[in-house]
Parts: structure tokens; sequence; C-alpha cells
């Protein structure tokens, strides 16, 4: 089992920038592909970013390349998604997901998932 746990979602204006944090517990992540997910009020969670095992791929979303980079830190088991030049659309519940060895894109293909930490992009 993988616990997982967000942190750092907030209040920011449009145009400012948050950093996420997602702590694992349980088991090492040394093994899992490790992804963003977002989901707004009466919207499908969508994927916003992923990264790989060995961290050496990262993969975004349309609507957040060139404004988000995902990383990881292996050694402390922790993910992290820092997200520039934030829009008020950005607003949604972030969720961080674990997936074994593969990267995946659809939320129905992750293992594990966190319960989520706000943000919330005022105009």
């Amino acid at each position: 089992q993988v616990q997982l746990v967000e942190s750092g979602g907030g209040l920011v204006q449009a145009g400012g920038s948050l950093r996420l944090s997602c702590t694992a517990s349980g088991r090492t992540l040394r093994n899992y592909a490790m992804g963003w997910f977002r989901q707004a009020p009466g919207k499908e969670r969508e994927f916003v970013a992923a990264i790989s095992v060995g961290g050496g791929s990262t993969f975004y979303a349309d609507s957040v390349k060139g404004r988000v980079t995902i990383s990881r830190d292996s050694a402390r088991n922790m993910v992290y998604l820092q997200m520039n030049s934030l829009k008020p659309e950005d607003t949604a519940v972030y969720y961080c997901a674990a997936k074994y060895r593969q990267v995946q894109r659809l939320p129905g293909d992750y293992d594990y998932w966190g319960q989520g930490t706000q943000v919330t992009v005022s105009s």
C-alpha cells in the first residue's frame, strides 16, 4: 500500500505561483510513475502532468504546458508540481497519484490516490 498526502494548495491571484507537494508513505515510490490530476466542480478528473519512474521523462497536458513543472525526489519519497502564471481556470482540487512502473494519462490507470489539495485562482 502507498499512502499519498498532498499539500501546498491555497488561494492565489491570477499570474501567481504555487508549489504542490505529494508525500508518500508505506512504500518507496522508486517503482512508481507519478501523476498529478485535477478536478473542478462539475467536471471530470483530468490529467495535468506525469513523471516516469526514474524521473527522466515528463508529460504535460496542453492546457498547462509551459506553466507547470513536475519533479520528484525519490530519496525523500516526494513529488512536486510547480505551477506558474496561474489562471482562474486552473482552479480545482489537485490530486497526486501513483502508477506501478508505467506512466499513464488516464485516472483509471493509477493505483493509489491522495485526498487532494484545493487550488483557487482569483481573477
